[in-house]
């Protein structure tokens, strides 16, 4: 985030918030993939644009820095895409140096047409370092149906734990809605924010009619939410949702959705990922406080 985040951090907020994920580190929330029932942290991580940091040492040791307190708080879905510049590289070297930590959910993509997408999987699972991954998505829709065929087989041969499909900016709706519905994958993600809500009206519903996991890409529309309620004051009823920041506040909008599996902010920053984290802390907002909410931060 930008030096408006910073501004929201440096006050009294963010000095509760580091405390608190301290002393409730154990108690944060989980939700449970329905295809299986296992849990997973609410909160995960994205790496678009922050982890596509090259070889330059510095930037890497940020990115590892940030890693280690992801795992040191629980840690939970890490994704990525061969579309993300270095991203996958800088993730497994950073796993590499933290020694494989325990608590990775990996999640990345394939990105290309699905003649090609075995030979991309491959090089993929070379990058991070990893013997298989947990999950393995369609990005974007590309080639959707023979990419899903490929990562269903890996499937069911042991080679790949869950399936998914993906899609961003609000695009390609109606033609995710056909595949919930004809071929539901074990996960879908998707924009999902408090602003950008249209997938309430379809997509989320029918996740939950399905049994669709759901990863929430976007949460802070890339660091334009945060930036755009910067310096203004917390609403007084945000105590009763256990916020002290804007961050928190949007986060805990989108993880107390009962169809949201996860939400994955990206960050290269610590102090960010901290107070990422925090948001999943009970207690969470009911329907008649999400609608609050919602209005609130429209009426900005």
């Amino acid at each position: 985030m930008r030096a408006t985040r910073r501004a929201v951090l440096a006050g009294a907020g963010a000095a509760l918030a580091a405390p608190a994920l301290g002393a409730l580190a154990g108690k944060a929330l989980s939700k449970r993939i329905p295809a299986t029932g296992e849990p997973v942290p609410a909160v995960g991580i994205g790496s678009w644009i922050t982890f596509n940091v090259g070889d330059d040492p510095a930037l890497r040791a940020e990115c590892r820095a940030v890693m280690s307190a992801f795992f040191e708080t629980g840690g939970g879905i890490v994704d990525s895409s061969p579309m993300y510049g270095s991203s996958q590289e800088v993730i497994g070297h950073a796993l590499a140096k933290l020694g494989r930590p325990r608590g990775l959910f990996s999640a990345d993509k394939v990105w290309t047409g699905a003649d090609d997408g075995p030979a991309q999987i491959a090089e993929t699972t070379r990058r991070w370092g990893v013997d298989r991954f947990d999950l393995l998505q369609v990005h974007n829709l590309i080639d959707w149906e023979r990419n899903l065929d490929t990562l269903a087989a890996m499937k069911e041969a042991g080679r790949l734990r869950y399936t998914g499909v993906t899609t961003s900016h609000g695009r390609r709706h109606r033609e995710l809605e056909e595949i919930m519905r004809r071929r539901p994958p074990d996960f879908v993600q998707f924009t999902y924010n408090i602003v950008d809500r249209e997938v309430e009206r379809r997509l989320l519903p029918i996740a939950l009619e399905r049994g669709i996991a759901v990863i929430c890409n976007r949460p802070f529309r890339r660091g334009r939410l945060p930036d755009r309620l910067a310096g203004r004051p917390m609403p007084g009823w945000s105590k009763e949702i256990g916020v002290s920041t804007w961050p928190q506040f949007l986060l805990k909008f989108i993880l107390s959705h009962p169809a949201v599996t996860s939400a994955i902010p990206a960050t290269r920053r610590v102090d960010h990922l901290r107070e990422n984290k925090s948001a999943a802390f009970e207690p969470m907002p009911d329907a008649a406080m999400r609608r609050r909410m919602a209005d609130h931060v429209r009426d900005l």
